[in-house]
C-alpha cells in the first residue's frame, strides 16, 4: 500500500472531492489506494447536514494496544473513525498526534497510559486536552517513533515502530500495574480481522509558517482557534528564511505593530502594538524581561509571540515598564534541550564587515535521556552604515532539563551577553535632518564607546498529580548594566544648521525578580469542561542610573560637522534616579467549553504594588505609591466549522502612574485601558494556511499630560487617547515549499483628551495604513530540488514623529529578497535587504533613526 504524508491525510477526511481531482498533487495520491468517497465522508445535500456533522462528536470507546513483530498498534475504537482528523507534532521523543471532534468515553477513566509496553517505547498516553480534542503521545526510548496511520472496522489504529538503541532486546508485553486504573490494558495479538488499512507516514515536520497553538494567551496550550484573542505567533523558519538577526524586524510581520529603536542603536527590544508603546516591557518564556537596555540575541530564539490588546489579566505587574499598557504584549520563546542529538553550526558575513559564526547543541547526556541539555553560542562583530560605530557581541545560553520522574520536570536556562557599541543617537524631527545622508554621525568619534553587559536565569518545574491536574513553580532573574559615553543632540538653533549637543557619561543598571506559582486542570460540572488556572505571581524591579554631564555645551554643523571638542566630565552625577516597585498578583483564569463549538474565556487579576522614585543626587523622594486594581478578560468563541472561529472579547489593562509628580502631592490614579474587539479565524487549507481578521477599539485613560498651572514641573492624570483598526494576518503554506506570511492594518490612534496637546493629534509613529508580505517557494524536486527564493514587500504609511506632531515622515515600500539552497544537511543562502534602497526613519517619540540602505548578507549552515 503507497503511504501518504498525513498532511494529505488531513485534506482527505475534510476535502477529498477537492484534493482527488487536483493536479497539485497528483504525483503524492495514488487514486487507486484510496477508498471511495463514500467510505471516507458522507456527503451533504444541506447545509445543515452539513454544519451538524462539522461539529459532532465522535466518542472514542475503548483504547488496546497490540504487539506486533515490528513494534505497536494503538487501536482507538470508535465505529465512525473516517470523521476522524488528525494533526502531529514532535517535541523531544514525543510524538503527539491531536484529534479534534473526539472525546474518550472509556468505562473506568477518562484517560489511558501505559508504561513500557514494548522495547524503545517509554510511554503510551490517550487524553482528553479538552472538551472536543483527544492527544494520543507516543514516548520513544531512543528517539521520536516513526509512527504511520491505519484505519479498519475497529477504528482508527496508529502503527508505531520504535527507533531502537544496537544495545535493546526484544521485550515482552507488561503485565500492568494493578494499582493503576482498568483503562491501562496490555498489548494483544493484532486481531484478525483487521481490514487493509489505508496508511500514511507521520513525519512530525511542521507545515510551512503556521503554528496551530501558543501559551501567551492564557499560559495554557490551546489552539488559538479556541480562543478569542489575536495571537500571531512567528515560527524559527521565518527568522531564517529573513536572515533577521534584530528581533525588532519581526515587526514587520505582525500586523499593527512597528518596531521602536533601540537606546543609542543598542539593538533593545520594544514595539508599538495598535497604535501604543510597550515601553521596551516585553515577556521572555512569560516572564517579564525590561528590554530598554538588555538586548535579546536572535540565536537562542525558537519562536516570537504577539498578543495583541491588554494583557494585564495575566501578566500585569507593578514596574514602570511592565508588559500591561493597553496595545499588546511580544513573548520571546527560547530554544529548549531536546531528546535527539542536534548540532548546527553557522556563520553569516554582510555588508559593512558582518561577521556572525553560531552554534547550537543538543541533545542527551544520560543513557536514559532522563537529562537533556542545550548550548547556544553566537558572536558578532560589524562596522555600521553610520559613521564611526561599530558593535562587538559575545553570547551564551545553555540549558539543562531533567525529568525527575514521569510526572517532574525541572528545567534551568542561563543566558549571558557581552555587548560592546558606539553610542548613536538619531535625529532630530525637524525637515533638515532629512535632507542629511543616512551615515550622518552628529556625536563625537573619541566619545562614544559604550558597553552592556546583561544575564538571565531562569528555572521551571513542573509536577503532574495525574493526566488533569498540574503544579508549575518559576523563577527569572534578569540583571543588566549599561556604562555609555553620548553627546546628546537637543535643539537646533535659529541658524536651522547648528545643533546644541549635552555631553554625558552614564551608569544605568535593572534588576528583575519574579516568582510565578500555578496549578492548572481540567474537570466538568454538569456538561460545561473547564481548563482552570490559578496562579500567584510575586516581582520586584529596580533600574537606576547615574549621568555625569559636561557643564559646557557642544555644538555642531549638520551639514558639514567637524569633530574633535573636548569635554571635562564631572566626577559626580549631575542628575540620578532610582525607580522601582513590588508587586503581588493573584489571577485565574477558566476557558470554558458550553458546547463543542462554543466556548467562554474569562478570567480577572488582582495586582497589589509599591512603588517608588527617587533622586539620587540629594537622596530625595520623588514620588512613593501604593496601588491596587482588579484586571478583568472575557470572550466568547462560536465555531459553525471545523475551519471557522467567530470570536468576541473584552479586556482591560492598567499602569501606575509614578514617574511624575502632580502639585497636590496627590497619587494619580493608574492608567486604565479598555479594549472591545470582534473577530473571524479562518483556515484556508486545514492546519496549513489561516488568517485572522479583527475590529478593535482600545481607550487609553488617566493619561499624564502638563499641568497647566505649572507644565514644567508637574502634571496631571487627565489625557485620554484612542486607538481603532482593522487588522488582517494570514500566514502558512499555499503549496508544499511555498510558505507566506502576509499582514494589513488600518490604525486610527489618536489624542481625545488632553491639556497641553490638541484633540485628534495622532499618535507618534503609527501609520494609518500599513502591510507587508514575505513568501518563499523551495523546489520540491527534479535537478533543482532544494533551490528556494523568497521576496518581501513592506508598505509603511505616513508617520507624525512626536506629540504633539512637529514633522510627519512620507510613506515608503521597501523590497527584500532571498535566494538559498537546502540540500541534505546544509544550507547556503543569500539575503538581499531594502533592494530599493528607500530612505526610511524609525523613530522612539523623540528622535528619527534612519534604517540601513541597500544590503547584503550570506548564510552557510550545516547540521553535523
Amino acid at each position: 500500500m503507497k503511504r501518504h504524508n498525513l498532511s494529505v491525510y488531513l485534506w482527505l477526511t475534510s476535502a477529498a472531492t477537492i484534493l482527488a481531482a487536483s493536479p497539485v498533487y497528483a504525483d503524492e495520491i495514488v487514486i487507486k489506494d484510496i477508498p471511495k468517497l463514500s467510505d471516507i465522508q458522507r456527503p451533504h445535500t444541506t447545509v445543515k447536514d452539513w454544519l451538524a456533522q462539522q461539529i459532532e462528536i465522535v466518542s472514542v470507546t475503548e483504547v488496546r494496544l497490540n504487539q506486533t513483530p515490528s513494534g505497536l498498534e494503538i487501536i482507538l475504537k470508535t465505529p465512525t473513525s473516517d470523521k476522524l482528523q488528525i494533526t502531529n507534532k514532535t517535541d523531544g521523543n514525543n510524538f503527539i498526534a491531536d484529534i479534534p471532534n473526539a472525546q474518550l468515553r472509556l468505562t473506568d477513566d477518562s484517560s489511558f497510559r501505559q508504561q513500557k509496553p514494548i522495547a524503545g517505547i517509554t510511554e503510551v498516553t490517550v487524553t482528553n486536552i479538552d472538551a472536543n480534542n483527544i492527544r494520543v503521545t507516543v514516548t520513544g526510548e531512543a528517539g521520536v517513533p516513526k509512527v504511520e496511520l491505519d484505519d479498519s472496522n475497529e477504528g482508527l489504529i496508529f502503527v508505531v515502530t520504535p527507533i531502537t538503541s544496537s544495545t535493546s532486546q526484544p521485550q515482552q508485553p507488561q503485565t500492568p500495574d494493578t494499582s493503576k486504573p482498568s483503562s491501562e490494558t496490555p498489548p494483544t495479538q493484532p486481531s484478525a480481522e483487521s481490514q487493509e488499512p489505508i496508511e500514511l507516514v507521520v513525519t512530525g515536520e511542521q507545515d510551512g509558517y503556521n503554528v496551530p497553538t501558543a501559551t501567551t494567551g492564557t499560559k495554557i496550550e490551546a489552539p488559538l482557534r479556541d480562543l478569542p484573542l489575536s495571537i500571531q505567533v512567528i515560527p524559527r523558519q521565518v527568522i531564517e528564511d529573513r536572515g533577521v538577526v534584530r528581533l525588532n524586524d519581526l515587526a514587520d510581520n505582525v500586523a499593527g505593530v512597528q518596531q521602536e529603536p533601540g537606546y543609542g542603536s543598542l539593538p533593545s527590544v520594544g514595539f508599538r502594538i495598535r497604535g501604543f508603546t510597550t515601553n521596551f516591557g516585553n515577556l521572555r518564556n512569560g516572564f517579564q524581561d525590561f528590554g530598554y537596555e538588555t538586548p535579546r540575541d536572535v540565536a537562542n530564539v525558537e519562536q516570537f509571540e504577539v498578543l495583541k490588546g491588554p494583557a494585564s489579566v495575566l501578566y500585569g505587574g507593578g514596574g514602570q515598564y511592565s508588559s500591561k499598557l493597553p496595545g499588546g504584549v511580544v513573548n520571546t520563546v527560547t530554544k529548549k534541550p531536546l531528546a535527539e542529538p542536534y548540532y548546527n553550526a553557522s556563520v553569516t558575513y554582510g555588508s559593512y564587515n558582518l561577521v556572525r559564526p553560531t552554534i547550537d547543541l543538543t541533545g542527551p547526556l544520560t543513557e536514559d535521556k532522563s537529562l537533556l541539555y542545550r548550548l547556544n553560542i553566537a558572536y558578532e562583530n560589524a562596522d555600521s552604515f553610520r559613521d564611526f560605530s561599530r558593535n562587538d557581541s559575545f553570547f551564551i545560553a545553555p540549558a539543562l532539563t531533567w525529568k525527575i520522574g514521569s510526572r517532574t520536570t525541572l528545567s534551568l536556562e542561563f543566558e549571558y551577553q557581552n555587548y560592546n557599541f558606539n553610542f548613536n543617537y538619531g535625529f532630530l524631527p525637524e525637515p533638515e535632518f532629512l535632507t542629511l545622508p543616512r551615515n550622518r554621525f552628529l556625536g563625537e568619534p573619541d566619545f562614544n564607546e559604550s558597553n552592556n553587559r546583561s544575564i538571565s536565569f531562569t528555572y521551571n518545574f513542573e509536577h503532574k498529580f495525574s493526566d488533569n491536574w498540574k503544579f508549575r513553580q518559576g523563577f527569572n532573574l534578569v540583571q543588566s548594566d549599561l556604562n555609555s559615553k553620548s553627546t546628546f543632540p537637543y535643539a537646533l538653533e535659529d541658524d536651522r544648521r547648528t545643533v546644541d549637543r549635552s555631553p554625558s557619561e552614564s551608569i544605568e543598571g535593572n534588576n528583575n525578580i519574579t516568582l510565578q506559582n500555578e496549578i492548572s486542570g481540567k474537570f466538568e460540572t454538569g456538561f460545561l469542561r473547564h481548563n482552570l488556572l490559578f496562579g500567584v505571581e510575586l516581582a520586584r524591579y529596580k533600574f537606576k542610573y547615574d549621568f555625569f554631564t559636561a557643564d559646557n555645551v557642544s555644538t555642531i554643523d549638520i551639514f558639514t560637522p567637524q569633530y574633535g571638542a573636548k569635554f571635562v566630565i564631572p566626577s559626580s552625577p549631575t542628575f540620578a534616579r532610582e525607580s522601582g516597585s513590588d508587586n503581588i498578583g493573584v489571577y485565574v483564569q477558566d476557558l470554558i467549553e458550553v458546547l463543542p463549538n462554543l466556548k467562554i474565556l474569562a478570567g480577572g487579576r488582582f495586582d497589589s504594588n509599591e512603588l517608588f522614585n527617587k533622586d539620587r543626587v540629594d537622596n530625595t523622594v520623588i514620588n512613593e505609591q501604593s496601588n491596587s486594581q482588579f484586571s478583568p478578560r472575557v470572550g466568547i468563541v462560536y465555531q459553525p466549522s471545523q475551519t471557522t472561529s467567530l470570536y468576541f472579547s473584552w479586556s482591560n489593562s492598567f499602569a501606575p502612574n509614578f514617574s511624575a509628580r502632580s502639585r497636590t502631592d496627590e497619587q494619580f490614579k493608574p492608567e486604565i485601558g479598555e479594549q472591545f474587539e470582534v473577530g473571524i479565524k479562518q483556515d484556508f487549507i486545514k492546519d496549513r494556511l489561516s488568517a485572522t481578521l479583527a475590529l478593535y477599539q482600545i481607550t487609553r485613560q488617566n493619561v499624564l499630560t502638563p499641568d497647566p498651572v505649572d507644565p514644567q514641573n508637574f502634571s496631571i492624570a487627565t489625557g485620554e487617547q484612542r486607538s481603532r483598526g482593522v487588522e488582517l494576518d494570514m500566514t502558512g503554506q499555499v503549496l508544499p515549499g511555498w510558505n507566506i506570511i502576509a499582514n494589513y492594518a488600518y490604525t486610527d490612534a489618536v489624542v481625545t483628551k488632553d491639556e497641553d496637546i490638541p484633540v485628534g493629534s495622532r499618535l507618534y509613529g503609527v501609520p494609518e495604513n500599513s502591510a507587508s508580505l514575505w513568501t518563499t517557494y523551495q523546489i520540491q524536486s527534479g535537478n533543482l530540488q532544494g533551490l528556494g527564493f523568497g521576496l518581501g514587500l513592506a508598505f509603511v504609511g505616513e508617520q507624525t514623529t512626536r506629540l504633539p506632531s512637529t514633522l510627519t515622515l512620507p510613506s515608503y515600500v521597501r523590497a527584500d529578497a532571498a535566494i538559498f539552497y537546502r540540500r541534505d544537511n546544509y544550507k547556503i543562502g543569500l539575503n538581499f535587504k531594502n533592494i530599493s534602497n528607500v530612505k526610511y526613519y524609525t523613530l522612539d517619540g523623540y528622535f528619527i533613526y534612519p534604517s540601513a540602505p541597500f544590503t547584503v548578507q550570506g548564510t552557510v549552515s550545516f547540521d553535523f
